[in-house]
């Protein structure tokens, strides 16, 4: 079977090549003229996506892949297309989409009849069918009679995507039950693990309720988090006794939540519906994170203007090379606006490429960096042994904005430990917050 697969991002090439693993031709689309010249060549663009350089040298070397920037072009010669073009939103929360909408009508010029296509673009319930099909069928033919239409959301991580899919089910749903049945034929041979579902609707909005109860859950250990602190109770002690209840699942407490998932779903159904004021506020909750650590530091070093504060991690998540919706970029704008210098280090990330996010590189690796205060934004691996800590000159107070690192570690370096909702201090007779009425 000839497959295009449209957008070769962090999940979509790794899709692509899971495809042509399978024993399909794969046409891989993408308007990154460099990115696909360097993936014709065999050179994979993506280092922390586990097995993907070795099979995608296998898979060019048997050309079974190759990659375009003719969408069209690669859509008119397969049976099966794949869309996985990111919809991400604006400032207000509502979804942008420009890119989606330019790469289904790319779809629909070279539309042939017979073709299924698929999106796996997690979008608003309703959208494949109110938004997508429409848009296709300005091709002249019709879905469900010339052509098969079907959702089927994306439900892995990156850096650990051909891991995902052979761990979690697939969902699919069609725009009709034809639909349905040519996607379930297709998907079968790629993927060991297929859930038909009643429609392209009902698939839509499982990726949103699997972010949306992430979303909700990390917003109430934000929430406990603060008010232990208040209390002067250690959270990092609390949650897992709490937890082996069997009916009791907190996350952890952090400086915020990004990624191209948590930060952006939950708003696909916020900016449709009137009755979702928790994912509403969740939302909220976890975005006043970022403030609540600069709170942290302020109370430390009052005034931040001119003072020089390092964020440990630029990505968004530990031990991946990806900055997409990141804290890290929260902690930036706020500190900035407060009058900060900001530092930056990232060891998935060169002294350039930081550079190139318009941030001031720490090279903690090569030599001591003079700062006030450090805020850990990413638990990358690099930084759990404290090595890199030491190189932090001057260095009043460290926030573990992600509860990660050995409080121990961090203070015998001289450094002032304090986390997310973790006291500064463990001291049994420290102050707390009387909460019990007379």
């Amino acid at each position: 079977m000839r497959v295009a697969v449209v957008g070769l991002g962090r999940i979509g090439l790794p899709l692509a090549v899971q495809y042509a693993s399978r024993g399909h031709q794969v046409l891989g689309c993408d308007i990154n003229r460099s990115l696909v010249d360097r993936l014709n060549s065999g050179e994979c663009p993506y280092d922390d996506e586990a097995d993907l350089e070795s099979k995608l040298a296998q898979t060019v070397a048997a050309g079974q892949f190759h990659a375009t920037t003719d969408t069209t072009a690669a859509v008119s010669r397969s049976d099966t297309v794949v869309v996985i073009v990111p919809l991400t939103i604006h400032r207000d929360g509502s979804p942008d989409f420009g890119p989606l909408d330019s790469a289904t009508a790319a779809v629909a010029a070279g539309l042939t009849a017979g073709t299924l296509v698929s999106f796996e673009t997690t979008m608003p319930v309703g959208t494949t069918r109110q938004r997508l099909l429409p848009a296709l069928e300005k091709s002249g033919l019709q879905a469900g009679r010339d052509f098969w239409l079907i959702h089927s959301p994306e439900r892995v991580l990156v850096g650990r995507v051909f891991e995902d899919l052979a761990r979690y089910p697939k969902a699919l749903g069609g725009v009709d039950p034809e639909s349905t049945q040519r996607g379930m034929a297709f998907y079968t041979t790629v993927l060991d693990h297929m859930v038909q579902v009643r429609d392209a609707e009902t698939a839509e909005m499982i990726k949103l309720a699997e972010t949306a109860f992430r979303d909700v859950n990390i917003a109430i250990a934000n929430q406990l988090a603060l008010y232990a602190a208040e209390t002067g109770v250690d959270i990092s002690e609390v949650i897992p006794i709490a937890n082996s209840q069997p009916f009791s699942n907190i996350l952890h407490p952090g400086v915020g939540v990004g990624g191209h998932c948590i930060p952006v779903y939950p708003h696909f159904i916020i900016s449709n519906s009137e009755y979702v004021p928790l994912l509403r506020a969740a939302r909220e909750v976890n975005d006043h994170m970022s403030s609540h650590a600069l709170s942290l530091v302020r109370s430390e070093l009052g005034t931040l203007q001119g003072k020089r504060i390092a964020i440990l991690g630029l990505s968004f998540r530990e031990n991946v090379k990806q900055a997409t919706y990141s804290v890290a970029e929260r902690l930036i704008e706020e500190l900035r606006q407060a009058g900060a210098t900001v530092l930056v280090h990232d060891p998935q990330f060169n002294e350039d490429e930081l550079r190139a996010y318009g941030v001031e590189p720490a090279p903690l690796e090569h030599q001591p960096v003079p700062v006030d205060a450090a805020i850990l934004q990413t638990a990358h691996r690099e930084y759990r042994d404290g090595r890199l800590l030491a190189n932090l000159a001057g260095c009043r107070l460290f926030v573990d904005g992600r509860n990660a690192l050995d409080r121990g570690t961090v203070e015998s370096l001289g450094l002032k430990y304090v986390g997310i909702g973790r006291p500064a201090s463990l001291s049994p007779t420290s102050p707390r917050v009387s909460t019990v009425s007379a």
